[in-house]
Formats: C-alpha cells, sequence, structure tokens
C-alpha cells in the first residue's frame, strides 16, 4: 500500500495539476469519451492563467503518494467538488478516495448538508462507492463537442458535536 498525504495547493502546483488533468483525460477517460471529445475537455487547462484561477478560486487539494504529487481535488464554496483528478500512473491507489474523503469532511465542517459534483463516467465507479448517487444525466456542450456526465449527491451527517452554550 502506498503512503498518501494531503496538502494545500499552491500556485507552484498549476503546472504539475495540469499535465495530471490532461493525462487523466486522455489516459483514464480513452474508453468513456472519443479523440475529440477528450481534446476538447483537457483544453480547459491550456490557459494556464485561468487553470490556476479555477484551483485557487477553490479549496483545492494536492494528493501525494510516497511524497509524489498524486493528484488534486477542488471543493468550490462549501457543498461542490469541482474537479478531481489522479495521475494515470497513480490511479486505482486511493489518492482520489483519500482527496474526495477530505473534501467531504471539509464540507461538513463548512455546514455543507450535502455534497453535489457532476461526475465523468471514468469517476463515477469511485463517487458510488463513496456513497453519492446519481441524480440526473447531463450533456455539457465543451467547445464544439458533447459530453456526457452525472450529477451525483451525497447526504453528510449532522456534526454530531452539540452547539456550546453560552
Amino acid at each position: 500500500m502506498s503512503d498518501i498525504s494531503l496538502r494545500p495547493y499552491i500556485a507552484a502546483d498549476v503546472l504539475r495539476c495540469a499535465a495530471i488533468f490532461r493525462g487523466a483525460i486522455e489516459e483514464l477517460a480513452a474508453e468513456d469519451y472519443d479523440a475529440d471529445q477528450r481534446e476538447a475537455w483537457a483544453a480547459a487547462a491550456d490557459d494556464e492563467s485561468a487553470f490556476a484561477a479555477r484551483l485557487a478560486g477553490s479549496l483545492t487539494l494536492i494528493a501525494l503518494i510516497d511524497g509524489e504529487v498524486a493528484g488534486f481535488a477542488s471543493l468550490k464554496g462549501t457543498d461542490v467538488i469541482d474537479m478531481l483528478y489522479v495521475a494515470p500512473r497513480c490511479a486505482g491507489q486511493g489518492a482520489g478516495r483519500a482527496l474526495v474523503d477530505a473534501l467531504m469532511r471539509l464540507a461538513g465542517a463548512r455546514g455543507a448538508k450535502r455534497l453535489t459534483s457532476d461526475v465523468s463516467d471514468v469517476a463515477r465507479p469511485l463517487f458510488e462507492r463513496l456513497g453519492f448517487r446519481a441524480e440526473k444525466r447531463n450533456l455539457v456542450r465543451v467547445g464544439d463537442e458533447w459530453l456526457a456526465n452525472t450529477t451525483m449527491i451525497k447526504p453528510l451527517a449532522p456534526d454530531p458535536t452539540p452547539p456550546t452554550q453560552h
């Protein structure tokens, strides 16, 4: 089993995150999306400053496996998992699960009652294993392509700590 740790995203991570984003789309999504769809999707990382702003504008976590950057995920607002990407060489080693688990805890600590995410077909099994349920199927236009994803929802348990009384 690999040693997985998490840390906050810093600006210096943008190029590595962009490479993971592109690699995950090209390799891990190849069975679910055709080449034109993957190219349109991966193009979101072409504008480095816009991609960096998207990562910095959310609570973004970096997963490390044995000290090497293995993936990232971001929480938009208090209750939306906006991005979850793992490097193809690290797929199946627990980085995605660790990232989603951490975002679930953070969302709960921020008062979210549930988490939602528009999940790619390749990520859907992970989200299902983590207790998310499919809410609706979507078609999203990306450039000149249409991509399918699924909005998934997970209710979060209320904080068991009673409020402090003054």
